[in-house]
């Protein structure tokens, strides 16, 4: 319908000779507040000064320009300034629910990205470090923008890209074996990360020891220490299996995952590379790219005693990528506090001559903070994702349990995950990215509101409704007058490709999160207003529930979140 009211506006502008391209008059229409003043608008404000008249006039005269309602629509009126369309909402909705309920979880797919291939970089976690509260909002946002993609029929390759050598390595292998040496090595996340706190914390009383450090970390890059490299390999090992169940929980899944130390050597050949070609320069010792001419500083990609460090790891990646993959597109979700680094990158990959620079794209995010502040890695000042989701489940199981005090221990388990996952997720997805996150328990798992638990919870609802009904749905070819809260449901339900669409161009999925609860909210006022089981317009009242649930499980899906037919 929309697509028709561009067409219609585009003719009647050409008549008063205002060429407008399709996709300048769409980004006009607007949707009114209230369902009285049409299901779209058209503003003339813009048009004031190229027609030199007042809006309500030229509102009139473009009106006058339209000869014939088209199907589908019941009236085209003005109203002041704006052109307001009116549809035929029973047909309408009829035509909606038809189409929501045969193509299903297909329904607000597009075909925009046909034969595009897209990696997908995020996630990132390090090795001996823990994977904390903070790496959920990369990884939600990975996840969902992967799905997003999908959905509009990209091929997206899924992405991890961890750092397995480094600084922070050295530290941890020369506190264990300087302080915990006659520990066994536990595979147990808590214990990893308490081993990187304790040296952080040495090290700050005592500068000198890093020397040490610095010594173990070459050593480490050259391979030449048996002992350190057997040690190495296999508490590396326990922090990748440690992500496993992680990622399972988060419903998260990896087509190749990247580590830094496979890109070592072919980080130093590149960095000879630019040095040949004058693109890399001898500094104090160290190489590296000076780009102050293009205001991004100067870039170091070997220190003085010839480690590799992550700017020439990232070139060697990037390189990697488009020349194994031959991908179309270079996502990457990385934090916003990177934000420097991912344009030093950027623009380096366009002076090396990589024709794929332009296909580069950073999508940062903030930071995750607690309502008593700021989280750190280094300090220990953080929530282990572990401790984290187990404080977030236990609170749920009591709050089901209020509810269903027989429900069995396997049902409460896995309801309780879901519904913590969910509460997490959407709290981290229905910001914008680029907006810190205050994360409160209580206010996640509200089931009111909006929040995950209220979105699965309208989800549940929707599904008790149609077990009571015990009918089997029947297609409804005639209706009567529609009630309000109905013609506000089919209206929202009918924006979810157009959201879905919004969200894609513009990699974000909160978009997506916002129209879920949303939608949410419509329902729940609808289930109010407009009794279901029992009443005269029962069997398309019942098709309507199930078009909810279809077009909420699809939101959700892209959220990367499960419902649950109970709450």
């Amino acid at each position: 319908m929309k697509e028709a009211i561009v067409k219609l506006l585009k003719e009647a502008l050409a008549k008063k000779k205002i060429n407008l391209k399709e996709e300048e008059i769409e980004k006009f229409i607007e949707v009114p507040p209230s369902s009285e003043m049409g299901d779209y608008a058209f503003p003339c404000f813009f048009l004031v000064k190229t027609l030199k008249q007042e809006p309500s006039q030229i509102a009139l005269e473009i009106r006058e320009k339209i000869t014939a309602i088209p199907d589908g629509f019941e009236d085209i009126q003005t109203s002041g300034p704006y052109i307001n369309f009116i549809l035929d909402r029973k047909t309408t909705a009829l035509n909606l629910l038809q189409e929501i309920l045969s193509k299903k979880e297909n329904f607000g797919k597009t075909d925009s990205g046909k034969s595009k291939k897209t990696m997908i970089e995020f996630s990132q976690p390090n090795t001996h470090k823990a994977f904390h509260v903070g790496h959920i909002r990369g990884t939600s946002l990975g996840e969902s923008l992967s799905r997003i993609s999908e959905f509009n029929s990209e091929k997206v390759i899924r992405a991890n890209y961890s750092g397995d050598t480094g600084m922070h390595i050295a530290k941890w292998i020369w506190c264990y074996k300087k302080y915990h040496s006659k520990e066994k090595l536990k595979n147990n996340e808590l214990w990893i990360a308490s081993i990187y706190t304790d040296a952080v914390k040495r090290l700050a009383k005592n500068k000198n020891l890093q020397l040490q450090v610095d010594e173990i970390n070459r050593k480490i890059g050259t391979r030449e220490n048996k002992k350190i490299n057997e040690l190495w390999k296999k508490t590396r090992k326990m922090s990748i299996d440690s992500w496993k169940k992680i990622y399972k929980e988060l419903n998260t899944k990896f087509d190749v995952n990247f580590f830094e130390s496979e890109l070592e050597s072919d980080g130093l050949k590149i960095v000879d590379e630019l040095l040949a070609k004058k693109i890399a320069e001898l500094s104090e010792g160290a190489v590296i790219i000076n780009l102050n001419k293009c205001g991004l500083g100067v870039w170091v990609l070997l220190r003085k005693d010839k480690t590799v460090l992550y700017s020439t790891k990232d070139i060697a990646l990037a390189r990697k990528k488009f020349e194994e993959f031959k991908i179309d597109k270079n996502i990457y979700v990385v934090g916003a506090e990177q934000s420097l680094h991912m344009r030093q990158l950027f623009k380096t990959l366009e002076i090396m001559g990589i024709k794929e620079a332009d296909k580069c794209k950073h999508v940062p995010f903030s930071e995750v903070r607690l309502p008593t502040g700021k989280m750190s890695s280094r300090t220990g000042e953080n929530i282990l994702y572990s401790d984290f989701i187990k404080e977030i489940t236990d609170y749920a199981k009591k709050e089901i349990k209020k509810r269903i005090p027989k429900i069995s221990k396997t049902e409460l388990e896995k309801r309780a995950l879901k519904i913590s996952i969910a509460a997490i997720k959407y709290s981290m997805l229905k910001q914008t990215p680029n907006k810190n996150i205050i994360f409160n328990k209580h206010d996640a798992l509200n089931f009111e509101g909006d929040t995950g638990p209220y979105v699965l919870y309208s989800y549940a609802r929707a599904s008790s409704i149609l077990r009571k009904s015990k009918t089997k749905l029947k297609k409804v070819s005639q209706l009567d007058e529609l009630e309000e809260k109905e013609v506000d449901l089919i209206k929202k339900l009918s924006q979810f490709p157009e959201v879905v669409f919004n969200a894609y161009t513009n990699l974000n999925p909160s978009v997506i999160a916002n129209y879920s609860y949303h939608l949410a909210q419509i329902f729940n006022e609808f289930y109010h207003a407009c009794p279901v089981i029992g009443s005269e317009n029962q069997e398309f009242r019942l098709l309507l529930v199930e078009a909810f649930r279809q077009v909420l499980k699809n939101s959700t899906f892209l959220l990367g979140i499960d419902v649950v037919e109970r709450m």
